[in-house]
């Protein structure tokens, strides 16, 4: 099939034949009509090329942008995990962040040491991730019953939510909050329960990006 640009030109250059067509027979086109028609032919054909150039440079502006963006990303990231001792997993489209923000047995109070990483976190997401939805996960070690435990890791998650909506500047939309409770496949150290610091490790939280929709989004704003 012919591009819109193809066909504008094959038609041109059909009137051009067909007027050299009765120049010949008839004589009856006059030069001067000739090269006026040239002359139209050769702009309306540059004009094309100029839109397409056109086109063809805001793609790849479009291309260099993302590329800094995603550079930029994952510099962000390095002096993340670096600074703050942040693993990050990446999980069918969620980006899984494993902070240092923990909690004081039986307690679900956001200590102050643990305020800058979510500020870090939140501001990460802000530039990076505009639009996509956080979920925080609250966990606990497993002192307790499975059901105190269920309702202090929501209490938990709850704070660091709070928080990171006022702090942060998230909508009540943007993030969620869950509880895990003391689920054994997901402690960071099997068994280990207070009283006191041990099983600290356990009493934390683990903040989720989801991302998905909005790599799509961005997907489809290049093509």
């Amino acid at each position: 099939m012919f591009t819109s640009h193809a066909r504008g030109v094959l038609a041109s250059v059909g009137a051009l034949g067909l007027m050299l067509g009765l120049a010949g027979c008839a004589a009856k086109v006059k030069q001067e009509d000739f090269n006026d028609e040239m002359a139209r032919l050769r702009e309306e054909m540059q004009s094309d090329d100029r839109q397409l150039a056109g086109r063809l440079d805001s793609t790849n502006q479009a291309v260099t942008d993302q590329t800094g963006r995603l550079e930029a990303l994952e510099q962000e990231l390095q002096a993340f995990r670096s600074e703050y001792t942040v693993s990050i997993e990446k999980v069918r489209g969620l980006l899984k962040f494993n902070v240092p923000v923990h909690f004081e047995f039986a307690s679900s109070a956001l200590r102050e040491v643990d305020r800058p990483v979510l500020d870090r976190f939140a501001s990460v997401v802000k530039e990076y991730y505009p639009g996509a939805i956080v979920t925080v996960e609250g966990f606990t070690d497993p002192a307790g019953s499975a059901a105190y435990n269920l309702r202090l890791g929501q209490r938990r998650a709850n704070a660091v939510r709070e928080y990171l909506g006022t702090a942060g500047g998230f909508s009540a939309e943007e993030i969620k909050a869950v509880s895990y409770g003391e689920a054994r496949n997901r402690q960071a150290a099997p068994g280990a329960k207070g009283p006191g610091e041990l099983g600290v490790e356990n009493r934390r939280v683990v903040l989720v990006i989801d991302h998905a929709a909005v790599a799509a989004d961005q997907g489809t704003a290049m093509r």
